[in-house]
């Protein structure tokens, strides 16, 4: 009869536990990201994901690749997706066109350029002055790979406009294919796309934009105003996860931050992964935090500016918020 009960007590027990188990899964809160790209330049991100940070703050994150920030843009302010991680210039752009639900960005991710310069001629010695009368797959225009490539082009002395030949037409995530297909003399590439060509034979990195270019604000993470201001505890959850994340990469090797994210590129073998975080590792890709400095809004917008492509200054109070930032860090 003891045994019978003790059973009975195990098996309630087991019921209760599984229960609770299932109200929690059901109690978590949902939303969408839209990241502009998938790419190992966003490790701190995918650590949050791989490592459960953001199911510890109680949030279900369905990540969507957007293939752009345009793309992004129109997905946060469409409402398609809560949250939006690209460049800040598209919060400028929308900012300045007047929208009054307009994007604030709420968290910054990495503090140099993620893509770098892959020639035709795998036995070239680069040099800058190789570019001249070139032809080379770059950006969108307004974007900021192509915005910080010719910011590059002009500390280096060379007119993007006249001395070399820009593509500027292919899509963002097809320029990796058009080059391998004979297109340009060079390709602008974010990893793993840069070390895919070089393994294929089709090309070779001679030179990091992130490294040329010096630190500038180059991803963040965004929001409507409106939606942040209903849901501040969300906002506040997120950048939580996403401040372990960011504590783990500068804490842990290339070899533990490529174990730790390979769930998200299953197609690439652990030597190669290790290799892609080593290259974003060594030119200090991420912050230490995730606060959006005044100065760096400044830089920002100084080279939207030397790009033409900015209508007028925006206040950096209006387009970022530290609050959530500066909080995580404390937790």
């Amino acid at each position: 009869m003891r045994k019978k009960l003790v059973c009975i007590l195990t098996l309630v027990s087991l019921a209760v536990t599984l229960l609770a188990g299932c109200k929690g899964k059901d109690d978590m809160i949902e939303i969408t990201l839209n990241e502009v790209a998938h790419s190992v330049f966003y490790a701190p991100m995918y650590v949050a994901f791989e490592e459960g940070y953001f199911e510890d703050e109680g949030l279900k994150v369905n990540l969507v690749n957007g293939l752009g920030a345009d793309k992004t843009m129109t997905a946060v302010l469409s409402g398609e997706c809560e949250i939006g991680f690209m460049g800040a210039e598209a919060s400028i752009y929308v900012y300045n066109q007047g929208a009054e639900d307009y994007v604030i960005n709420f968290a910054q991710l990495t503090q140099r350029a993620g893509n770098f310069l892959v020639s035709r001629d795998i036995n070239e010695e680069f040099t800058w002055d190789n570019v001249k009368g070139k032809t080379i797959i770059g950006g969108r225009k307004g974007g900021m790979p192509q915005m910080v490539f010719e910011y590059i082009l002009k500390k280096q002395g060379i007119d993007p406009s006249n001395d070399l030949d820009i593509v500027q037409n292919i899509d963002f995530g097809l320029t990796s294919q058009a080059f391998a297909a004979g297109q340009g003399d060079y390709t602008m590439e974010f990893e793993p796309a840069a070390t895919a060509l070089e393994l294929e034979g089709a090309g070779k990195v001679v030179a990091s934009l992130g490294v040329e270019s010096g630190k500038v604000p180059y991803t963040a993470f965004s929001a409507r105003k409106s939606y942040i201001e209903k849901n501040p505890e969300i906002i506040q959850k997120f950048t939580n996860a996403l401040q372990r994340g960011m504590e783990y990469v500068n804490t842990h090797t290339p070899e533990e931050i490529s174990k730790a994210i390979s769930g998200q590129f299953q197609e690439t073998d652990k030597e190669t992964l290790t290799k892609l975080v080593t290259r974003y590792y060594e030119q200090d890709t991420w912050k230490d935090n995730l606060v959006f400095e005044e100065e760096s809004l400044t830089l920002l917008q100084d080279i939207l500016e030397e790009a033409g492509e900015l209508q007028k200054r925006v206040p950096y109070e209006d387009v970022i918020t530290i609050k959530y930032a500066k909080e995580a860090v404390k937790k």
